[in-house]
């Protein structure tokens, strides 16, 4: 929910976040919310339990907690958000089947550089897609669905060979396992000349993804916000036990021929490949995505 509720956001509208759930009779309806109807409809019930919480707080404050549930990084949370008094325009979240061009500049309209979209598709490690293809709901994005790692940053560079539902759909390209499910905006952001070499980097030092993720989710939740009047409260985020991820590997079933290695400043890092049969992707109880999607996939943060 964070991502789809701040970045409906232009300088020029000068909106506090919240909108999404105060006014989600409208935004629900804009088809790249289409998967998050869900979490929004079940969380406003709690919210409005809870008046003197404004719903940007509430869902900012929501994410932290659930990334932490996941052994994600702690993400700060501020707090005294006002509430906002309007519903985010159409088309400002940016679509699975968007150009990378059309991508980099609407997140660049919102404040985000190339790098920080990057950063905060790390989310993507714990997410599922629901209505792409709706044959086959809460099907992961990598193989590692419910721990926050960098093997989402390896399996959307595996070549795709595959659609695991009943086929193409728009948004979606060819998957490299039959359970799990490839976005065509982390496809073309892999491999395009602006973004492929850092999308690497997270590949060639896993110890990033923490830091940046939550750096840039910061960011995220301060969007259209005056810093200097909110208080930090990111003491209320509660500790969990932490949890190591294994280092970024080549799953079972492929190797690194099968790597789309995309960019061309420095060669893709030998990393392990698992041996045995093909690796079997486990699917994720439904509510246990890590982030809020962005492009109609199911991403609870």
């Amino acid at each position: 929910m964070s991502f789809h509720d701040a970045i409906g956001f232009s300088p020029a509208l000068n909106k506090s976040d919240g909108s999404l759930m105060k006014f989600s009779d409208v935004e629900l309806e804009f088809p790249q919310n289409a998967g998050i109807d869900t979490p929004v409809i079940t969380n406003k019930a709690i919210a409005l339990r809870f008046p003197a919480i404004s719903y940007g707080d509430y869902i900012q404050f929501a994410a932290a907690v659930a990334i932490r549930n996941c052994a994600g990084p702690r993400i700060k949370f501020w707090h005294g958000r006002p509430d906002p008094t309007a519903a985010s325009p159409p088309d400002m979240i940016p679509d699975p089947s968007d150009s990378v061009t059309k991508m980099l500049d609407r997140m660049g309209d919102a404040g985000f550089t190339p790098e920080e979209l990057i950063d905060l598709l790390a989310s993507h490690s714990l997410a599922v897609q629901e209505d792409i293809d709706k044959t086959i709901p809460f099907t992961p994005f990598d193989s590692t669905p419910t721990v926050f790692d960098t093997q989402f940053f390896v399996e959307t560079l595996l070549e795709g060979t595959m659609f695991p539902g009943n086929g193409s759909h728009p948004g979606e390209v060819m998957s490299p396992f039959p359970d799990e499910f490839r976005l065509q905006s982390d496809f073309l952001l892999a491999r395009d000349s602006r973004t492929s070499c850092y999308w690497q980097s997270f590949i060639e030092d896993e110890s990033v993804i923490g830091p940046r993720f939550a750096k840039a989710m910061e960011k995220l939740s301060l969007v259209g916000q005056d810093k200097g009047s909110l208080v930090d409260c990111s003491h209320m985020v509660p500790d969990v036990v932490d949890i190591t991820p294994r280092p970024p590997h080549i799953p079972a079933g492929k190797s690194l021929d099968d790597i789309e290695a995309s960019c061309t400043e420095r060669p893709f890092p030998t990393i392990t490949t698992d041996s045995g049969p093909e690796t079997s992707i486990p699917k994720p109880p439904k509510g246990n995505d890590g982030d809020d999607d962005e492009e109609g996939d199911t991403e609870d943060d």
